[in-house]
């Protein structure tokens, strides 16, 4: 159904096209790879009228959509419509390519089943975005700590924080450090094994390994890691049995010198629904918090 206000037509397709096109683009840059195929792209956006439908495979994408990428959708959104849209949030069973559809007929936007499989994570995770790096690292008082701390362990890697944990609030570089280790120690070692994940993503792997009965290819290649780079581990919290498989690697790569480094929102022990043995000031964690705050 399409309505003309003031000459402007507002219809279900055109708006959802140009505003999802719009954040599609936005994030595809803005984000890695492994994030927007994850997290992005299976939404199914829908625009009737003065309201935006966001559907999302199951509950935990949604949930993550809302609180990391809401902002900077509504911001977009606003331009399209004369009133503020409103929101809705569904989950649905199935899911469908969130590219733009050119016609409206139901079938064009019918979402289609996607058969799940094992990724291949030492190539699809194994990504960093060569953009960040120490030199373009912007330091101030909050944050020459976990600067100075980053760049030792770049230049050592798995002899002096080992892991590193580095929390602190949002926007502050936590993930900027992250990608600048996996870069800086790429430059000096272009053999070296290294994986940038996510949290999210890492729970995705586990629970699909569990699932088809591979978890011991999961250990495999990450316990075969050089470099681990984790981001947002709190997102973990109240999963024990991605608790257990990361405390497992955790454990191996440390005792064998490979380096850790894990960024958090908040201090370890307030992480509520994280397990005693991670958050604990055990041998593997009893150095390395630094504090962007």
């Amino acid at each position: 159904m399409a309505r003309s206000v003031q000459g402007i037509v507002v219809i279900k397709i055109m708006p959802g096209q140009a505003l999802w096109d719009s954040c599609l683009n936005f994030f595809k840059e803005s984000l890695p790879p492994q994030q927007f195929n994850s997290w992005i792209k299976p939404l199914l956006f829908e625009v009737n009228g003065d309201q935006i439908t966001l559907t999302a495979p199951n509950s935990f994408t949604l949930k993550l959509v809302q609180e990391r990428f809401l902002p900077e959708i509504a911001k977009r959104a606003q331009p399209f419509f004369r009133n503020i849209p409103n929101f809705e949030f569904r989950v649905g069973k199935k899911t469908a390519s969130v590219a733009p559809q050119k016609s409206n007929s139901t079938s064009a936007n019918t979402p289609k089943h996607e058969p799940v499989s094992i990724p291949k994570v030492n190539k699809s995770q194994n990504k960093l975005n060569q953009l960040l790096s120490f030199d373009n690292f912007v330091t101030g008082k909050a944050n020459q700590l976990a600067h100075s701390a980053a760049i030792q362990v770049a230049e050592a890697p798995g002899t002096t924080y080992n892991p590193l944990f580095i929390y602190g609030g949002v926007g502050l570089g936590k993930t900027h450090l992250l990608q600048a280790i996996g870069n800086h120690i790429r430059q000096e070692n272009s053999s070296a094994k290294i994986c940038y994940v996510h949290a999210t993503n890492y729970i995705s792997d586990v629970v699909r390994a569990f699932q088809a009965k591979k978890i011991d290819e999961i250990k495999q290649f990450y316990n075969s890691l050089d470099l681990l780079l984790i981001d947002d581990i709190q997102f973990i919290a109240d999963k024990p049995a991605t608790q257990q498989e990361f405390f497992y690697t955790l454990n191996s790569l440390t005792d064998s010198h490979k380096q850790v480094v894990i960024t958090c929102d908040t201090f370890p022990k307030e992480i509520s629904g994280m397990t005693p043995r991670l958050t604990s000031n055990r041998r593997n964690l009893k150095c390395g918090w630094l504090s962007f705050c």
